[in-house]
């Protein structure tokens, strides 16, 4: 059992214990079946208490539904059916019920319904997928990738510098950039389900993780996760993944977490986040497809689903390998300085990538537990607000272009199955629901604004100043 299991399965989502009653039982020969989250099977589903099998289910957003089996996915469904009525779980089979299932978070709240209502207005149903122009720039960006892609591994140019655009200095930030915009404009979207409603189109276009270094299922095992469980502290694999290097979760003084050298993170934490690539690309996780992070959390990734799709992770990854690494030693020389290159060209990818993700949740005043309500009175806490309060948005639609929505990361978590092409529509009316309502929404002009605002966030959290006394002013 993962260390943290116990954790996940306790807070996951009881709409309360009561949810199994007898009544229930006594009246729907299916949920007779009483049992434990842990219990669930690889084909099953827990929303709300609710077992379900899927192994049969039809899902219109394809076969990917099954990559959830063994898990409760109450969070996740939600976020993810915005249209949500009780008729699309009818058409899962019910097979019992969970004694062991609670729930840290509430939906269909007022401020849910409202910013609903009128985000609805701008984005119909059956709308909210890609749009001519995302997919134009999409393929602008597969173009540019591939065009990149050819150019690094058949260079034999990393040292001549006659032409300076044939050098392999240029090569490698260029290709690396193109990369992350792969994984910024185009895969990002896919594995969201937001780019189309055919899930075919997503699921090639998924694949794009693969074509970057990474893997698609375990990066849907972290991403969703971390969508579910936004900055929560135990939840979220974003919130602790770069840990013990250092911390974006603000622990307070003493806490176990917290490092001595934390205090220097302000300063150093951008140039470790260089070597996300190195430390994605040689990880033994595509091996086996069972997302530490994830795991951690209790997530469990041992479905048929996913068991069938190791062979084939397993062959992409030689592929990029093969491409990034063993061609381009092979053609300009096994030495330290083409393996330079080749690691420059994987910081030019692990900067653009990682500091931008870095962006959205790390700023000052983000609320970096939202689930701390909960633990005090044990009242289930907003899903909708918590979303708005832990993420940040900067600039306008020209910044969404280059970086595929993520600088609104406000709405792409009130809305994750919705397309970022849509995302600059709907954010002035997301700003006006959510100062009606008193939800706190960090909005920066300009990135470099947010800039400022991370990296002041990650030295206070670093240092402790967050959780400093202050003296008392003397005044009335």
């Amino acid at each position: 059992m993962p260390p943290n299991a116990n954790i996940s399965r306790r807070s996951n989502g009881l709409a309360s214990k009561a949810t199994v009653s007898t009544q229930d039982l006594d009246n729907d020969p299916a949920l007779q079946s009483v049992r434990t989250l842990k219990s669930l099977k690889g084909t099953e589903i827990a929303i709300d208490g609710v077992i379900y099998d899927i192994a049969d289910f039809v899902h219109p957003g394809g076969e990917v539904v099954k990559f959830f089996g063994g898990n409760d996915v109450t969070v996740q469904y939600r976020m993810i059916h915005p249209y949500h009525t009780g008729k699309h779980l009818e058409k899962m089979k019910m097979v019992g019920k969970v004694v062991d299932y609670e729930a840290e978070y509430k939906f269909d709240t007022e401020f849910e319904r409202d910013i609903k209502r009128e985000v609805f207005k701008i984005v119909r149903r059956g709308r909210e997928f890609g749009t001519p122009g995302y997919f134009f720039r999409a393929f602008c960006y597969i173009g540019f990738f591939f065009f990149m892609q050819y150019n690094f591994a058949t260079s034999t140019t990393f040292f001549n510098y006659n032409n300076w655009y044939e050098s392999g200095v240029v090569l490698a930030i260029a290709f690396g950039i193109a990369q992350a915009f792969i994984g910024l404009n185009v895969q990002h979207d896919a594995n969201h389900g937001a780019a189309s409603k055919r899930p075919w189109v997503n699921d090639l276009l998924g694949f794009g993780t693969d074509l970057i270094g990474s893997n698609k299922w375990n990066w849907m095992a972290q991403h969703w996760n971390h969508h579910a469980y936004t900055n929560h502290r135990d939840k979220d694999p974003d919130s602790f993944s770069s840990e013990p290097m250092f911390a974006f979760n603000d622990y307070p003084p003493g806490h176990p977490k917290k490092k001595w050298f934390h205090k220097y993170q302000g300063a150093y934490f951008i140039f470790l986040l260089g070597f996300y690539w190195l430390s994605t690309v040689f990880n033994p996780q595509v091996i086996d497809l069972r997302h530490r992070g994830s795991q951690y959390i209790g997530f469990q990734m041992e479905n048929d689903y996913i068991v069938k799709r190791r062979k084939v992770a397993i062959a992409l990854r030689i592929m990029y390998m093969f491409l990034n690494i063993y061609s381009p030693l092979a053609n300009n020389g096994f030495t330290m300085a083409t393996a330079g290159i080749i690691f420059l060209m994987g910081v030019s990818e692990s900067i653009t990538l990682s500091l931008l993700f870095s962006l959205s949740h790390n700023f000052e005043n983000s609320d970096r537990d939202p689930s701390a309500e909960f633990r005090k009175t044990g009242e289930p806490i907003c899903w909708f607000k918590s979303q708005v309060e832990t993420s940040s948005t900067y600039g306008g639609a020209i910044s969404g272009y280059l970086t595929g929505g993520l600088n609104f990361q406000v709405e792409h978590h009130l809305f994750p199955r919705m397309s970022s092409a849509w995302y600059p529509y709907i954010a002035p009316t997301v700003r006006e629901v959510c100062k009606k309502h008193g939800v706190n929404y960090a909005y920066y002009p300009w990135i470099w604004q947010n800039l400022i605002s991370t990296f002041s966030y990650m030295h206070k959290a670093g240092t402790g100043a967050n959780w400093e006394l202050k003296p008392l002013s003397g005044r009335a």
